[in-house]
């Protein structure tokens, strides 16, 4: 069939952008600590710049709290400065053997700010849903003026819309599961 590759190329496009909003949504932070939302700090060590999970160990010793192992610690001052800097918004302490990040209960007001940053990926990732539509609808489109039966092309692209629809709900599905848990905890 002509949309066969054009849809199947999409819909793994889309999938990723799934994925990709998954990763984010698990870098924000909901009352709980988990070491994912380490994911994404770096550390200047060795003279490059190497993420976290790769200098230390983490763990997760109560529900609010995570301690950084370092594996060597001459990088410990760094990984303070680099979770200083980061957006999580806490303040590590430094006992000469690990780091720890206490991590403070969400107020009501921080957790409305949460919910809007992850409407706003949610947002972005939809953007990026339709993007790819955009996309396989100008290869069907270019397939007709190479002389694609218009019927074929018109099937095509609703199959295209179908598959579109289904991730956006998916996404919507992500967004309300991800707010219901920021604001209950």
């Amino acid at each position: 069939m002509l949309d066969d590759k054009i849809s199947r190329d999409a819909e793994d496009r889309m999938k990723k952008a799934v994925e990709a909003l998954h990763r984010e949504f698990v870098t924000i932070r909901t009352g709980r600590a988990t070491p994912a939302l380490l994911d994404k700090i770096t550390v200047e060590a060795y003279g490059s710049t190497m993420s976290l999970r790769d200098l230390a160990n983490i763990s997760v010793p109560e529900a609010r709290m995570l301690v950084i192992h370092p594996y060597d610690k001459s990088i410990m001052g760094a990984i303070e400065k680099s979770i200083q800097k980061s957006e999580l918004g806490i303040h590590p302490t430094n006992d000469g053997n690990v780091v720890r990040l206490a991590f403070p209960p969400l107020t009501e007001e921080r957790r409305k700010d949460l919910v809007k940053v992850i409407k706003k990926k949610t947002e972005d990732g939809k953007v990026s849903l339709r993007n790819i539509r955009r996309d396989a609808m100008e290869q069907l489109k270019a397939m007709e003026k190479k002389g694609a039966s218009e019927d074929e092309v018109k099937r095509a692209q609703e199959g295209i819309q179908k598959i579109t629809d289904r991730f956006i709900r998916e996404f919507d599905d992500i967004l309300a599961a991800k707010e219901k848990e920021i604001m209950e905890i």
